[in-house]
């Protein structure tokens, strides 16, 4: 079952990383098909925000079509958003990894990794992939 957290840093709506954890829990295979959530009281207490806000969480998610309410039984995972590329995620945590422990050895701190890896991610996404990766 999903473990959600909440960073008040973030500057994203509790709401929206309650989905956003969902969707990535969705894509990493770590939720499937049939899976129920935890319910709304247990995420409210759990993360100690109010109830409303897991509610229109879940309510985005059914729009989405990716969640299934069910009254009286629970909220379940009614689509996946994982595909072929599930089986390259090891290798590539493991090589994810290394690197982290090379970046953390070079002395940069948790922010100084996330703004190297986010500003690298961008310029890669938005450059066309070179011979190599093709």
């Amino acid at each position: 079952m999903i473990e959600f957290h909440l960073d008040a840093r973030s500057g994203v709506s509790p709401y929206l990383q309650l989905v956003h954890q969902v969707r990535r829990a969705m894509r990493l295979g770590l939720l499937f098909e049939g899976d129920r959530l935890p319910t709304v009281k247990e995420v409210a207490a759990k993360v100690a925000i109010n109830p409303n806000t897991v509610l229109k969480a879940y309510r985005e998610l059914e729009y989405e079509g990716l969640v299934t309410k069910k009254p009286g039984v629970g909220t379940f995972v009614s689509s996946t958003l994982s595909d072929a590329s599930l089986s390259e995620h090891e290798p590539l945590r493991q090589e994810l990894a290394r690197w982290l422990e090379r970046a953390r050895g070079a002395g940069l701190d948790d922010e100084s990794i996330e703004a190297l890896f986010l500003s690298t991610f961008r310029t890669h996404a938005e450059s066309p992939p070179t011979e190599e990766e093709q």
